[in-house]
């Protein structure tokens, strides 16, 4: 497959060095939705595959969520086959709404279908690897969300290029590519995406990001992603090196609670960050756990004037007596 237009090798490019580290034999599978970033993904996955000696095959999949959803997944399917990719799965995901919405359910859902059908996938195969269309719009609208958030430096950090979940990598090469490079790179091989009307509801917090990211490019000058985006990076860093030194400082705890003289004297930063491991480590939901509740618990040590106990999401109760904090899970039915 060519890459005739500089599009297609920029999409090239990017794969290219996500595919650098797999031994050969690895399997890389390319997550596609039918959109335009996924399909220029998967077109790129193929064109690279046979260089670095992996098998290069796809992941669809249906949410079920709309009355066409599975005819936009068959046919997102055979395009896949179509530039080569071998194998090429269509699976189902069970949307569960929860009380942070249906983007956050259907992103958890299909996470969790990507991670166990790239796992069963690649049982022969020494390594493998999920590829994920996300561009630099993307990042910027991620960051947008996280700056509306007011949810710290690891939010803005925005979505990193390689992470883990479920026990499957996922990578994310074409990060720093604008979304017009994907779609001219479709055009360029001759592929159709598919416009998801979700994309254009303003119901959904992601839309309402983007819409206002070109209000504010029309206000302020073309460059808002590009400047969200290298804010991100800068970020990252920072919150890396700020959770690493957190994991360091995470106290002793047990049934007797935490000594308050092992968290007084760290810095803020630091503390906000071991109390939310902490919370995470007496059972608080992630999803549900914000700023303000790590907040009340931080007054427990360093404005400590009688308050609480502290009712958490999990059915948790964090208190002070004396010179110790106790998390506690709530007893049912009390």
């Amino acid at each position: 497959m060519g890459a005739g237009h500089p599009a297609q090798a920029d999409c090239r490019r990017g794969v290219r060095a996500a595919l650098a580290g797999l031994p050969a034999g690895s399997l890389a599978l390319a997550a596609v939705s039918g959109g335009g970033d996924s399909l220029a993904l998967a077109a790129a996955l193929a064109a690279e595959a046979a260089t670095h000696d992996v098998t290069a095959g796809a992941i669809i999949v249906d949410h079920g969520l709309q009355e066409e959803s599975t005819d936009v997944a068959l046919l997102a399917a055979q395009q896949c086959a179509d530039v080569g990719l071998a194998p090429v799965a269509v699976v189902p995901a069970e949307v569960v709404a929860t009380g942070e919405g249906l983007e956050a359910a259907a992103r958890e859902a299909r996470y969790t279908a990507l991670a166990n059908t790239a796992g069963a996938m690649a049982e022969e195969h020494p390594m493998h690897l999920v590829l994920l269309g996300h561009t630099r719009n993307d990042q910027a609208e991620q960051v947008l969300l996280g700056l509306a958030r007011g949810s710290g430096a690891r939010s803005l950090a925005g979505m990193p290029v390689l992470t883990v979940r479920e026990g499957t990598p996922f990578a994310r090469p074409l990060l720093h590519l604008p979304r017009q490079t994907t779609h001219d790179a479709c055009v360029a091989w001759g592929l159709t995406p598919w416009a998801d009307p979700m994309n254009d509801d303003a119901a959904f917090a992601r839309v309402r990001a983007r819409t206002a990211l070109a209000e504010l490019e029309s206000a302020l000058g073309p460059g808002i992603d590009e400047a969200l985006t290298r804010t991100a990076d800068l970020l990252r860093d920072d919150a890396d090196l700020l959770d690493a030194l957190a994991d360091d400082a995470v106290p002793d705890h047990g049934p007797d609670g935490v000594l308050v003289a092992d968290l007084v004297d760290l810095a803020p930063a630091l503390r906000s960050r071991v109390w939310r491991r902490l919370l995470l480590a007496a059972g608080a939901p992630a999803g549900a756990l914000t700023a303000g509740h790590v907040a009340a618990c931080d007054a427990l040590v360093t404005d400590w004037h009688g308050q609480g106990p502290l009712h958490l999401p999990g059915d948790l109760r964090v208190s002070r007596a004396d010179a110790r904090v106790h998390l506690i899970p709530a007893v049912r039915g009390q």
